[in-house]
């Protein structure tokens, strides 16, 4: 059975609350508040969870705050692999619903080298067949080719997943990841072009191909995905009709619902339709997708590509 793991290197508390008219260099009250525990390989965990699969969530926290994240990840049935630091604070992200777009992200603690050394410890315990989720920035007090000296600790067969914007992706490319989930802004950083729509990120994901990568998931907002698998087939799709909500945490529920459906059946093809429906499941809901509606836009979107066959 392939044991499931998901690296989050700097998780956080998210405090997400809306003030009506909310005004600069004056006392706003809040309409609604929420304080949830975040971070891109936690909503990965999260969205696997959803739909039936366990992970263990690793990473570091610390202080009041990181006991929070940890207990809040327990209750949300996830397995708490989260190692604590003897310093700082696991950091806080303001998100102010009421102006689109407004955030205030918190830096988190400084990872000690002993700390970290327990994460490549715990990593190099990993067989093959076993699955491991890279999602997000790499904090200051940790090397830009971080994720690439962790896949250097796995045993060969642990299928990677590396989701990370700028060089910290290009370096962890010769390492050859399962797979790496770009969106057409990140890709187009990388070479330096800019990307309008999908058939311009091919060639793109061609090249990120060529450097090591396996397979290449774009994402394109509201202009759907596209998909070049290791085999050279090529997927894409439109978004299915739906109205947007929250587009937080679409990018890793893509990533999650495409290794789900790898996992289930080992076809490219099902693959990229379950990571679109579970990316647009998330982006039509108020949290993250829930496993009902992932499977709802699954079969609707088989169904658009079937008529169009």
């Amino acid at each position: 059975m392939n044991r499931i793991y998901t690296v989050t290197l700097n998780p956080s508390l998210d405090y997400t609350v809306s003030v009506e008219n909310f005004r600069l260099g004056c006392t706003n009250r809040t309409e609604t508040e929420c304080l949830t525990v975040g971070g891109k390989g936690i909503n990965v965990s999260t969205v696997l969870h959803h739909l039936g699969l366990e992970s263990t969530a690793l990473g570091f926290v610390a202080g009041f705050t990181g006991r929070e994240a940890a207990a809040q990840l327990t209750a949300r049935g996830i397995g708490n692999g989260l190692i604590f630091l003897d310093e700082g604070l696991t950091r806080i992200n303001v998100k102010l619903q009421s102006v689109e777009g407004t955030e205030i992200n918190g830096q988190g603690p400084d990872i000690a080298a002993e700390k970290y050394a327990l994460l490549e410890e715990r990593l190099s315990a990993l067989a093959a067949g076993d699955v491991l989720f890279l999602s997000g920035s790499i904090p200051a007090s940790l090397p830009e080719d971080t994720y690439l000296r962790m896949m250097g600790k796995l045993a060969a067969g642990v299928l990677t997943v590396v989701d990370v914007s700028g060089e910290g992706l290009v370096k962890a490319l010769s390492m050859h990841p399962f797979l790496i989930k770009p969106n057409q802004h990140e890709l187009g950083e990388i070479f330096g072009v800019t990307l309008t729509d999908r058939a311009s990120v091919l060639p793109y994901a061609e090249k990120l191909q060529e450097m090591g990568a396996r397979n290449v998931l774009v994402s394109l907002a509201g202009q759907g995905a596209v998909l070049l698998a290791e085999d050279g087939s090529v997927s894409e799709s439109p978004v299915p009709e739906g109205k947007l909500i929250n587009g937080v945490g679409a990018g890793d529920s893509m990533a999650a619902g495409f290794v789900a459906g790898w996992l289930e059946k080992q076809d490219y093809s099902h693959a990229f339709y379950m990571g679109m429906a579970a990316g647009s499941a998330t982006a039509f809901s108020e949290g993250l997708a829930s496993g009902a509606h992932i499977h709802e836009l699954y079969d609707r979107i088989v169904a658009d590509h079937t008529d169009k066959i």
